[in-house]
């Protein structure tokens, strides 16, 4: 029984352990892709914008 709850508990920690590592790699993620468009012209970011529109068939002009 003792086996078992160590185990249970073992398993927690791990999936508590992944869920840190997502959620961390989200944030950071999410900071480059915030720190790369703040720190880049308006015109780099109207052609990612233009050029991926474009990308997926979707008329912007």
């Amino acid at each position: 029984m003792a086996q078992t709850k160590a185990a249970d508990h073992t398993a927690v920690v791990q999936i508590r352990a992944t869920q840190v590592v997502q959620a961390s790699l989200a944030a950071l993620l999410g900071i480059a892709l915030f720190v790369g468009v703040a720190l880049s012209s308006p015109t780099a970011v109207h052609n990612a914008a233009h050029d991926s529109r474009h990308g997926i068939s979707v008329p912007c002009h």
